[in-house]
Protein backbone atom coordinates (compact mmCIF):
# COMPACT_ATOMS: atom_id res chain seq x y z
CA UNK A 1 0.00 0.00 0.00
CA UNK A 2 1.53 3.29 -1.07
CA UNK A 3 1.07 6.65 0.64
CA UNK A 4 -1.84 7.60 -1.64
CA UNK A 5 -3.79 4.52 -0.56
CA UNK A 6 -3.04 5.29 3.09
CA UNK A 7 -4.22 8.87 2.60
CA UNK A 8 -7.47 7.67 1.01
CA UNK A 9 -8.07 5.21 3.84
CA UNK A 10 -7.42 7.92 6.42
CA UNK A 11 -9.80 10.29 4.66
CA UNK A 12 -12.50 7.59 4.51
CA UNK A 13 -12.06 6.84 8.22
CA UNK A 14 -12.32 10.53 9.04
CA UNK A 15 -15.46 10.91 6.92
CA UNK A 16 -17.08 7.89 8.59
CA UNK A 17 -16.20 9.21 12.05
CA UNK A 18 -17.56 12.64 11.18
CA UNK A 19 -20.80 11.03 10.00
CA UNK A 20 -21.09 9.13 13.30
CA UNK A 21 -20.42 12.27 15.33
CA UNK A 22 -22.92 14.27 13.28
CA UNK A 23 -25.56 11.54 13.74
CA UNK A 24 -25.18 11.53 17.54
CA UNK A 25 -25.36 15.32 17.73
CA UNK A 26 -28.34 15.44 15.37
CA UNK A 27 -30.19 12.92 17.53
CA UNK A 28 -29.39 14.91 20.66
CA UNK A 29 -30.68 18.07 18.97
CA UNK A 30 -33.96 16.46 17.91
CA UNK A 31 -36.86 18.62 19.06
CA UNK A 32 -34.61 21.18 20.77
CA UNK A 33 -35.56 24.83 20.62
CA UNK A 34 -32.83 27.50 20.41
CA UNK A 35 -32.60 27.95 24.23
CA UNK A 36 -31.85 24.25 24.63
CA UNK A 37 -29.17 23.95 21.95
CA UNK A 38 -26.05 24.88 23.99
CA UNK A 39 -26.86 22.39 26.76
CA UNK A 40 -27.83 19.65 24.31
CA UNK A 41 -24.51 20.11 22.51
CA UNK A 42 -22.65 19.76 25.80
CA UNK A 43 -24.62 16.61 26.63
CA UNK A 44 -23.76 15.12 23.23
CA UNK A 45 -20.05 15.62 23.90
CA UNK A 46 -20.23 13.22 26.86
CA UNK A 47 -21.75 10.55 24.61
CA UNK A 48 -19.00 10.93 22.04
CA UNK A 49 -15.82 11.27 24.08
CA UNK A 50 -14.27 9.48 27.10
CA UNK A 51 -14.47 12.49 29.41
CA UNK A 52 -16.19 13.10 32.73
CA UNK A 53 -17.27 16.68 32.03
CA UNK A 54 -17.46 19.35 29.35
CA UNK A 55 -18.19 23.04 29.05
CA UNK A 56 -18.42 25.63 26.31
CA UNK A 57 -17.73 29.33 26.40
CA UNK A 58 -17.99 32.13 23.86
CA UNK A 59 -15.15 34.52 23.20
CA UNK A 60 -15.92 37.81 24.92
CA UNK A 61 -14.31 41.21 25.20
CA UNK A 62 -11.48 40.36 27.60
CA UNK A 63 -13.48 37.64 29.36
CA UNK A 64 -15.03 34.36 28.16
CA UNK A 65 -18.81 34.09 28.38
CA UNK A 66 -19.84 30.69 29.82
CA UNK A 67 -22.40 29.07 27.55
CA UNK A 68 -23.12 25.59 28.93
CA UNK A 69 -21.68 22.92 31.18
CA UNK A 70 -22.39 19.24 31.66
CA UNK A 71 -22.60 19.50 35.45
CA UNK A 72 -21.83 21.75 38.42
CA UNK A 73 -18.18 20.73 38.57
CA UNK A 74 -17.62 21.55 34.90
CA UNK A 75 -19.38 24.88 35.43
CA UNK A 76 -17.12 25.61 38.42
CA UNK A 77 -13.92 24.86 36.48
CA UNK A 78 -15.10 27.08 33.62
CA UNK A 79 -15.97 29.86 36.06
CA UNK A 80 -12.53 29.48 37.68
CA UNK A 81 -10.87 30.30 34.35
CA UNK A 82 -13.14 33.32 33.91
CA UNK A 83 -12.34 34.58 37.40
CA UNK A 84 -8.59 34.09 37.11
CA UNK A 85 -8.23 35.26 33.53
CA UNK A 86 -5.99 32.25 33.07
CA UNK A 87 -6.24 28.63 32.01
CA UNK A 88 -6.29 26.36 28.97
CA UNK A 89 -9.28 28.06 27.33
CA UNK A 90 -7.43 31.39 27.13
CA UNK A 91 -4.46 29.73 25.44
CA UNK A 92 -6.72 27.82 23.02
CA UNK A 93 -8.46 31.04 21.94
CA UNK A 94 -5.17 32.88 21.43
CA UNK A 95 -3.41 30.11 19.51
CA UNK A 96 -6.35 28.53 17.69
CA UNK A 97 -4.89 25.15 18.70
CA UNK A 98 -5.82 22.32 21.04
CA UNK A 99 -4.34 22.90 24.51
CA UNK A 100 -3.89 19.91 26.79
CA UNK A 101 -3.01 19.47 30.44
CA UNK A 102 -2.53 15.77 31.00
CA UNK A 103 -2.01 16.03 34.76
CA UNK A 104 -2.81 19.20 36.67
CA UNK A 105 -0.91 17.87 39.68
CA UNK A 106 2.31 17.49 37.70
CA UNK A 107 4.99 20.17 37.82
CA UNK A 108 4.68 20.67 34.05
CA UNK A 109 1.02 21.62 34.07
CA UNK A 110 0.88 23.20 37.52
CA UNK A 111 3.61 25.65 36.52
CA UNK A 112 1.63 26.79 33.47
CA UNK A 113 -1.46 27.84 35.43
CA UNK A 114 -0.56 27.52 39.13
CA UNK A 115 -3.78 28.72 40.77
CA UNK A 116 -6.08 27.22 38.16
CA UNK A 117 -4.31 23.86 38.40
CA UNK A 118 -4.52 23.83 42.20
CA UNK A 119 -8.19 24.83 42.35
CA UNK A 120 -9.23 22.46 39.57
CA UNK A 121 -7.37 19.45 40.95
CA UNK A 122 -8.95 20.16 44.35
CA UNK A 123 -12.40 19.39 42.93
CA UNK A 124 -11.23 16.16 41.31
CA UNK A 125 -10.44 17.26 37.76
CA UNK A 126 -7.01 15.93 36.83
CA UNK A 127 -6.71 16.57 33.08
CA UNK A 128 -8.13 19.15 30.69
CA UNK A 129 -8.37 19.58 26.94
CA UNK A 130 -9.38 22.96 25.50
CA UNK A 131 -10.36 22.98 21.83
CA UNK A 132 -10.96 26.21 19.88
CA UNK A 133 -14.36 26.61 18.29
CA UNK A 134 -12.94 27.81 15.01
CA UNK A 135 -9.29 28.64 14.37
CA UNK A 136 -6.82 31.42 15.13
CA UNK A 137 -8.25 33.61 12.38
CA UNK A 138 -11.87 33.22 13.50
CA UNK A 139 -12.39 31.68 16.94
CA UNK A 140 -15.84 32.04 18.54
CA UNK A 141 -14.97 30.31 21.81
CA UNK A 142 -13.76 27.02 23.26
CA UNK A 143 -14.95 23.53 24.07
CA UNK A 144 -13.29 22.36 27.29
CA UNK A 145 -13.09 18.67 28.18
CA UNK A 146 -12.46 17.47 31.74
CA UNK A 147 -11.34 14.09 33.03
CA UNK A 148 -11.10 12.88 36.61
CA UNK A 149 -8.00 10.81 35.82
CA UNK A 150 -4.59 11.98 34.57
CA UNK A 151 -3.33 11.00 31.16
CA UNK A 152 -3.51 11.84 27.48
CA UNK A 153 -6.42 11.13 25.19
CA UNK A 154 -5.46 8.62 22.52
CA UNK A 155 -4.65 9.99 19.07
CA UNK A 156 -7.95 8.80 17.61
CA UNK A 157 -9.83 10.34 20.55
CA UNK A 158 -8.15 13.70 19.96
CA UNK A 159 -9.10 13.38 16.29
CA UNK A 160 -12.72 12.75 17.23
CA UNK A 161 -12.63 15.68 19.69
CA UNK A 162 -11.54 17.95 16.84
CA UNK A 163 -14.44 16.72 14.72
CA UNK A 164 -16.84 17.30 17.62
CA UNK A 165 -15.50 20.87 18.02
CA UNK A 166 -15.99 21.53 14.29
CA UNK A 167 -19.62 20.37 14.33
CA UNK A 168 -20.33 22.23 17.58
CA UNK A 169 -18.91 25.38 15.97
CA UNK A 170 -21.17 24.92 12.94
CA UNK A 171 -24.19 24.48 15.22
CA UNK A 172 -23.41 27.59 17.28
CA UNK A 173 -22.76 29.90 14.34
CA UNK A 174 -26.07 28.75 12.83
CA UNK A 175 -28.05 30.03 15.81
CA UNK A 176 -29.99 33.28 15.28
CA UNK A 177 -28.16 36.59 15.45
CA UNK A 178 -29.60 39.87 16.64
CA UNK A 179 -31.41 41.72 13.85
CA UNK A 180 -32.35 45.42 13.79
CA UNK A 181 -36.03 44.50 14.16
CA UNK A 182 -35.38 41.74 16.70
CA UNK A 183 -32.60 42.78 19.10
CA UNK A 184 -33.46 40.01 21.58
CA UNK A 185 -32.83 37.14 19.11
CA UNK A 186 -29.51 36.18 20.68
CA UNK A 187 -30.89 36.33 24.21
CA UNK A 188 -33.41 33.62 23.38
CA UNK A 189 -30.71 30.98 22.94
CA UNK A 190 -28.13 32.09 25.48
CA UNK A 191 -28.17 29.79 28.50
CA UNK A 192 -28.67 31.07 32.06
CA UNK A 193 -24.90 30.68 32.48
CA UNK A 194 -24.32 33.20 29.71
CA UNK A 195 -27.07 35.68 30.54
CA UNK A 196 -26.02 35.61 34.19
CA UNK A 197 -22.65 36.97 33.07
CA UNK A 198 -24.27 40.18 31.90
CA UNK A 199 -23.64 41.33 35.47
CA UNK A 200 -19.88 40.99 34.93
CA UNK A 201 -20.01 43.52 32.10
CA UNK A 202 -22.27 45.78 34.14
CA UNK A 203 -19.87 45.56 37.08
CA UNK A 204 -16.90 46.40 34.83
CA UNK A 205 -18.76 49.49 33.65
CA UNK A 206 -19.60 50.52 37.20
CA UNK A 207 -16.00 50.14 38.38
CA UNK A 208 -14.86 52.18 35.36
CA UNK A 209 -17.26 54.95 36.36
CA UNK A 210 -16.38 54.78 40.08
CA UNK A 211 -12.62 54.87 39.60
CA UNK A 212 -12.21 56.50 36.19
CA UNK A 213 -10.21 53.57 34.79
CA UNK A 214 -10.24 51.72 31.48
CA UNK A 215 -12.19 48.49 30.97
CA UNK A 216 -9.16 46.18 31.17
CA UNK A 217 -8.06 47.72 34.46
CA UNK A 218 -11.60 47.51 35.87
CA UNK A 219 -11.76 43.83 34.96
CA UNK A 220 -8.33 43.22 36.55
CA UNK A 221 -9.51 44.92 39.74
CA UNK A 222 -12.64 42.74 39.83
CA UNK A 223 -10.54 39.63 39.36
CA UNK A 224 -8.01 40.65 42.00
CA UNK A 225 -10.61 41.52 44.63
CA UNK A 226 -12.62 38.37 43.89
CA UNK A 227 -9.53 36.20 44.29
CA UNK A 228 -8.51 37.95 47.52
CA UNK A 229 -11.96 37.26 48.97
CA UNK A 230 -12.14 33.65 47.67
CA UNK A 231 -15.06 34.59 45.44
CA UNK A 232 -15.66 34.22 41.74
CA UNK A 233 -15.79 37.26 39.50
CA UNK A 234 -19.46 36.53 38.88
CA UNK A 235 -20.29 36.49 42.61
CA UNK A 236 -18.48 39.78 43.20
CA UNK A 237 -20.11 41.31 40.12
CA UNK A 238 -23.56 40.53 41.51
CA UNK A 239 -22.62 42.48 44.66
CA UNK A 240 -21.31 45.44 42.66
CA UNK A 241 -24.43 45.61 40.50
CA UNK A 242 -26.66 45.35 43.58
CA UNK A 243 -24.68 48.27 45.11
CA UNK A 244 -23.61 46.13 48.06
CA UNK A 245 -19.96 46.63 47.09
CA UNK A 246 -18.29 49.75 45.72
CA UNK A 247 -14.74 50.33 44.55
CA UNK A 248 -14.59 54.06 45.26
CA UNK A 249 -14.18 55.63 48.71
CA UNK A 250 -13.90 52.26 50.44
CA UNK A 251 -12.42 49.71 48.00
CA UNK A 252 -13.22 46.08 48.89
CA UNK A 253 -9.76 45.04 50.01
Amino acid sequence: MDHRDRDRDRDRDRDRDRDRVAAVIAEEMRGAGPPEVPQRLCDAVLKLLPVSGASMSLRGDGIPVPLSASDERAAYVMEMQVSLGDGPCFEAVETGSVVSARDLMSSRDASRWPVFAQQTAAVGVRSVYALPLGDRAVCVGTLDLYRDVPGELAAEEVGRARVVAEIVTDALVSLPRAEPDDPDAVGRWLSPLATDHDDVYRAVGMVMAQLGVAADEALSLLRGHAFARSRTVLELSHEVVALRTRFDNDPPL
